[in-house]
């Protein structure tokens, strides 16, 4: 019992951390949009589009509200969107997103994760090839209440929609990053919320890895994403069914 409660407990914690970091990201998003646009949502379209991202991942609106006085009373800090390019063991591409305060501790930091874990961190572009930027827009099913679904779709395309995703929670909408304005913009016509609202990218192609190498580029991955300057974290890694499982029980 003592062992399963550990393995559990540990769940629990790495699930805690993970949220505590998408609330800090939220937050830093919340306050480059007041500083860029005010604090009125209504106003600003980037702060409208944080605000539910935050309802979405369930932030607490005192969280929220808290985020929009402080930056709007100057007290939070400013914070400058800087991307690393990277490769990592086996050739895979990693890029990261951050939004940071110190950008020399912020690249000095990345450079050594790059670097302890026998990775090479590139020039700004210099995967430019590798990666497609692209809008996502996550919307549950509740949210179309009565709406048709294959009307819905239409209208989405429409409005610029490459790819429109239906699963067992939801749909899923991708667009080209320059349609994300015009996309939240149709969403909000028809009446519909989004879950989340990003622009994410995507490997235009993959590399295939072993188990060994999934393993150092993980670790890359994570080291990355536990820093609190880092947003976000791509790679065109590709796995197999037999090493995704052996990651996960690994």
């Amino acid at each position: 019992m003592g062992r399963i409660f550990e393995k559990r407990k540990h769940k629990i914690f790495a699930r805690n951390a993970k949220l505590s970091k998408l609330f800090t990201r939220i937050g830093k998003e919340i306050a480059m949009s007041v500083k860029a646009g005010g604090p009125n949502p209504e106003a600003n379209s980037r702060l409208k589009m944080a605000i539910q991202n935050a309802r979405g991942a369930n932030m607490p609106k005192d969280n929220i509200d808290r985020a929009i006085k402080k930056a709007a009373g100057g007290g939070e800090a400013d914070y400058s969107e800087m991307t690393y390019e990277g490769y990592a063991p086996g050739g895979v591409a990693v890029f990261v997103e951050t939004a940071t305060n110190n950008p020399t501790r912020t690249v000095a930091n990345v450079r050594s994760f790059f670097s302890k874990c026998d990775g090479t961190l590139g020039t700004s572009g210099s995967l430019s090839h590798v990666f497609d930027r692209k809008a996502e827009f996550v919307i549950e099913t509740a949210a179309l209440k009565d709406k048709d679904s294959d009307e819905f779709e239409m209208e989405c395309i429409d409005a610029g929609a490459e790819d429109v995703i239906h699963d067992e929670e939801g749909i899923v909408i991708l667009a080209p990053y320059t349609a994300f304005g015009s996309m939240a913009q149709k969403l909000e016509q028809l009446g519909v919320e989004s879950k989340s609202a990003e622009l994410k990218r995507f490997p235009l192609s993959t590399i295939p890895v072993d188990l060994d190498t999934a393993k150092n580029v993980m670790k890359l991955v994570d080291m990355l994403e536990d820093d609190d300057d880092v947003n976000a974290v791509y790679h065109n890694m590709e796995l197999t069914e037999e090493v995704e499982e052996a990651l996960a029980n690994g």
